[in-house]
């Protein structure tokens, strides 16, 4: 048989839906293990958000909608955007697609040819750097280290940048440190964009959950050039508590938004229409339920990082937004914990898994060796649980 795809043979699975899959299988052998692997909020879907939903069934709104999805939902992300943002989109310069994960392979395979170069911050979500592969391009890392609390320089940006390069990516805040970038951090960033005549992608699909005395900005609400060379991503998973939904969104400048929704249109179309109609009510809702899940996040992510830097041998700094915390492990190398020598993050999240019956993120496939990333979108009581065990893990008494 003639060999398959170089190009799909090469993407590497999801480190984090391994983890979960794996926490998960041993959950169903029977062991009582405690999963932070997947950033998926722990709260159900609003009701009426769900209502909306078994509206849209009962009324027959179960056909084709249009590629882009139903002019109504997206006249609603513009009004959200410029409530949120305070930025002007017209509803023709929005694509609906199923889940903000897809509007970024949309926005890539929109602005790539083979070749063509992306500058992707690290630590990154894994699946930036595989979509990236898969849309033909070539993605260039700068890593940003927890000295620079993550987020990298305008001088690395800089550095980066060759005759290939054709796109910056940003996450923000960020999946997997919870970093956010100031106004002024991405004006310096967008300015070296213009100046070097590259598109944007600012994936924001963490932009209501930030904390403290920290104000979130879009990138696009920089400036009308800047704005007009950007891709930004949203979606509903992560305010509204709607992973499973699937339900995403872009917005762009009107030529980069007719080729996304030209390849839904001969891909997977449009999103559920049911979906769609639930997204509808959420962005035009009451909208007390983010406001609360943001308080609760924000609870337990003063628990977990005071949890974790008071335990020897191991710390994390305070993230600004999301819900993820990243813990260092450096000082852990080359010891045994579990019965196996820990030469890097893999090694302890293997041990850690097998015998303290915890599942976190090894984020070495994010670009950040040697730290894991733990999601608070649990419970208390499971950051508790999860707490106590990994105490009694770096202990040895298991």
């Amino acid at each position: 048989m003639k060999t398959l795809s170089r190009i799909a043979s090469t993407v590497r699975a999801s480190t984090t839906l391994a983890v979960d899959s794996l926490a998960k299988q041993m959950k169903a052998d029977g062991y009582d293990v405690v999963g932070f692997g997947t950033g998926e909020p722990d709260f159900d879907t609003p009701d009426n958000i769900k209502e909306a939903a078994y509206a849209a069934i009962r009324d027959g709104q179960t056909k084709y909608t249009p590629a882009a999805g139903i002019i109504p939902l997206r006249k609603a992300i513009a009004a959200r955007l410029k409530t949120d943002c305070g930025l002007d989109y017209d509803y023709t310069q929005i694509v609906v697609a199923s889940g903000a994960k897809h509007n970024v392979f949309l926005a890539l395979i929109a602005l790539l040819d083979p070749g063509d170069e992306v500058i992707l911050p690290a630590p990154y979500w894994v699946s930036y750097y595989e979509m990236i592969r898969m849309a033909g391009g070539e993605p260039v890392i700068v890593t940003a280290t927890e000295q620079q609390q993550f987020k990298i320089t305008p001088e690395q940006l800089e550095a980066a940048i060759t005759e290939k390069t054709k796109v910056f990516m940003i996450n923000n805040p960020s999946n997997p440190t919870g970093m956010l970038y100031s106004r002024d951090e991405l004006l310096a960033l967008a300015e070296i964009c213009v100046k070097h005549d590259l598109y944007i992608i600012s994936d924001e699909i963490y932009y209501s959950l930030v904390y403290g005395d920290n104000s979130f900005v879009s990138i696009a609400a920089l400036g009308e050039d800047i704005k007009n060379r950007t891709i930004l991503i949203n979606g509903v998973s992560k305010s509204y508590a709607m992973t499973g939904w699937r339900i995403g969104y872009a917005a762009a400048n009107p030529d980069i938004a007719r080729v996304m929704s030209n390849y839904v249109s001969h891909s997977t179309g449009a999103p559920s229409t049911i979906s769609q109609y639930a997204a509808l009510e959420a962005l035009t809702g009451e909208q007390g339920g983010v406001n609360e899940m943001r308080r609760v996040f924000e609870e337990r992510k003063d628990y977990i990082v005071s949890r974790i830097n008071a335990i020897p041998e191991v710390s994390c700094i305070v993230p600004d937004g999301a819900f993820y915390v990243m813990m260092n492990i450096e000082k852990l190398i080359g010891k045994t914990l579990g019965g196996r020598v820990i030469e890097n993050d893999e090694d302890f999240a293997m041990a850690f898994l097998e015998k303290g019956l915890v599942a976190i993120v090894p984020c070495a496939s994010f670009g950040a060796p040697n730290f894991l990333r733990w999601t608070y979108a649990a419970s208390m009581d499971s950051i508790r649980e999860g707490m106590d065990r990994l105490e009694k893990f770096l202990k040895g008494d298991n």
